[in-house]
């Protein structure tokens, strides 16, 4: 191919829409209660807390994670997926969490500055 050739097709691929969410990722279908999974390792034994989302509105949510109310609840279903974000906190400080809907469930981390630590968790619907 010649570099007169791929450079339009490179351009173009890069501005193509990004592919519709699946079924099944809506903003709404975050609603419910979500068993985390926050082991420390990969061989540690589970460690479970729950992640509850109340109300989803746009790309906004409300709930609770850990016992602890959330907030800046955020929605992004732009690339393909659905793509979640949201800060709790205690008296550690600020925990920022991420994460994403699967066909098995949910997939994130949590960040904490104040604890100096990054957990990798993976989640269950345990109701709605």
């Amino acid at each position: 191919m010649s570099a007169r050739f791929l450079s339009p097709l490179a351009l173009l691929l890069a501005c193509a829409p990004a592919p519709p969410v699946p079924p099944g990722q809506a903003p709404a279908d975050l609603v419910g209660t979500w068993e985390v999974d926050l082991r420390p390792t990969p061989a540690a034994p589970a460690y479970t807390q729950t992640f509850t989302v109340t109300r989803v509105e746009g790309r906004g949510f409300e709930g609770s994670f850990y016992d602890t109310p959330l907030r800046d609840g955020r929605i992004n279903v732009d690339w393909g997926a659905l793509h979640f974000a949201f800060v709790t906190s205690d008296d550690s400080g600020v925990y920022h969490h991420a994460g994403s809907m699967t066909a098995d469930g949910l997939h994130g981390t949590s960040h904490s500055l104040g604890r100096g630590f990054l957990a990798v968790w993976t989640a269950r619907r345990v109701g709605r």
